[in-house]
């Protein structure tokens, strides 16, 4: 059944509100479970505080009814240190423990007979120590044969015992109660979590199917807008290349064409002055003016000769020319064929063919391919590639070995970026646009070439729906990169030979 547009906020609302409630019952619960952990884990310090000090409160007691037993036996006073050090530290350790056990109602009910008892061995090990040290040894003796320190020691160590047995039982009780805090602490957390999923689910599933509906509803519509702003930027910017490619055209043949024009004219006039003198000599008297003879002469084997050699010279740059035209107009009307292209063996394949020249003086090229398939026009890709490998080659650094690398990577928006890196003479900032127009170089001129490759190389990308710009630091190289769709089919515009 469809969902409509109120059924689908009513339903988002419900299970918001369902979530909200879950929420909060999974913090209160949290809380209250966090509460008890901590309440039981005072408990637990607590008992572990009474074990300690407990401990520490009969050990005191021991090594003072030690110290008192050995000077007894011995008569050396050395041997009440331990009597003394235990009578030092006994009422902090007394109060420590009062303090630990008064949050404890069960050993707090047992603290007045302990403390009566402390206080009667402490009496009864003063008094004998004192009597020894008066000198009555055998009063001190007595006193200890009459067993009263013994059975006052032993309802301290009884006393003692009680306190631990509660203390600990405290200890089991309370580490018990924090584990079981703990399990359901756990538990909350899973079926809070369990039901926070399903109503995420839910929710997933409701956002899905409206979201589906609204599809089907508007697949039309999504259909006619589907890459219109895409489309309308490709066709604006081919407009402008169109329009950078007429003014261009239209230069060169104001220009470039015209330049041999006016040389063939010009050679066209001194021919019609050379031929002049001939025309006298050869209407002339036999018999003529020597001077009208030499100016003859040079005419034709001068002047004449060296005019038809600008003429000719003129007619074969004009020749070139309109060759180029040609050649790159022929080219933007070639039909093109896409078809899977393994990029990475078509890069090995174009760098072997220039292996033997990259090789010399040590050089090399290197090839990083991460896109292993695309679908395009093979030879206008094999030409671009072919014809910038070549330039990295042919216009080397004297100063160091040719070093080119060739890296291939996948764009955004289903685009492949294809970069030619070399280490050779560089461009100048000035030429970085003006390398790839008609009849232009860059540079030194001390290399064959009319200015047409760089130029021929644009109008093959442009076709296959791609672009190319280069990166030039002068004296140091420079990076070529070509941008093509990774598939031409989707962009074809091919036009018919």
């Amino acid at each position: 059944m469809p969902i409509s547009q109120a059924g689908f906020v009513r339903t988002t609302m419900i299970v918001l509100a369902a979530g909200i409630l879950v929420l909060v019952g999974i913090v209160g619960a949290i809380i209250w479970l966090t509460n008890q952990s901590a309440s039981q884990f005072a408990e637990v310090v607590r008992a572990r505080d009474i074990r300690s000090t407990s401990a520490d409160l009969l050990t005191l007691i021991q090594d003072a009814e030690t110290g008192q037993r050995g000077f007894l036996l011995t008569r050396d006073n050395s041997y009440l240190d331990p009597y003394n050090r235990a009578q030092g530290e006994l009422e902090q350790s007394l109060a420590r423990f009062r303090e630990a056990a008064s949050g404890d109602a069960a050993i707090a009910a047992l603290l007045p007979g302990l403390n009566e008892t402390l206080r009667q061995k402490l009496g009864e090990l003063k008094q004998t120590i004192e009597l020894g040290q008066s000198g009555n040894w055998a009063g001190a003796l007595a006193e200890v044969d009459t067993d009263r320190g013994k059975r006052l020691m032993d309802e301290v160590r009884a006393a003692f015992r009680q306190v631990l047995q509660i203390s600990e039982t405290n200890l089991r009780n309370s580490i018990a109660a924090q584990e079981t805090a703990f399990a359901r602490l756990r538990w909350v957390a899973i079926v809070g979590a369990l039901a926070l999923l399903a109503m995420a689910a839910l929710a997933v599933w409701t956002i899905w199917q409206y979201t589906r509906e609204l599809s089907v509803t508007r697949s039309e519509l999504q259909h006619l807008n589907l890459g219109l702003e895409e489309r309308v930027k490709e066709r604006t910017e081919d407009l402008m290349r169109a329009n950078e490619e007429i003014q261009r055209f239209a230069y060169i043949v104001t220009h470039d064409l015209r330049a041999p024009l006016v040389n063939i004219m010009g050679f066209t006039s001194e021919l019609e002055a050379a031929i002049k003198p001939i025309q006298a000599h050869a209407q002339a008297d036999e018999g003529a003016d020597e001077s009208l003879q030499a100016e003859a002469k040079q005419a034709a084997l001068e002047d004449l000769p060296e005019a038809l050699g600008f003429i000719r010279s003129s007619t074969k740059k004009m020749d070139g020319l309109i060759n180029a035209i040609l050649k790159i107009s022929r080219e933007g009307r070639r039909t093109l064929k896409p078809e899977p292209i393994d990029l990475n063996q078509l890069l090995e394949t174009a760098a072997a063919a220039v292996h033997h020249q990259a090789s010399q003086d040590g050089g090399g090229i290197s090839i990083e391919a991460k896109v292993p398939m695309m679908v395009s026009d093979r030879m206008s890709l094999e030409q671009a590639l072919g014809n910038l490998i070549d330039n990295a080659i042919k216009y080397r650094s004297t100063e160091r070995p040719v070093e080119i690398s060739i890296l291939a990577r996948k764009e955004p928006l289903g685009r492949v970026a294809i970069e030619v890196r070399d280490n050779g003479r560089g461009i100048a900032d000035t030429d970085h646009e003006r390398i790839f127009e008609l009849f232009r170089r860059s540079g030194a001129q001390d290399q064959a070439g009319e200015g047409i490759g760089l130029a021929h190389v644009r109008t093959l990308i442009r076709n296959l729906g791609g672009d190319i710009s280069v990166r030039s630091v002068f004296g140091q190289g420079s990076t070529f990169r070509i941008v093509l769709p990774a598939d031409l089919r989707t962009v074809k515009r091919s036009v018919a030979a």
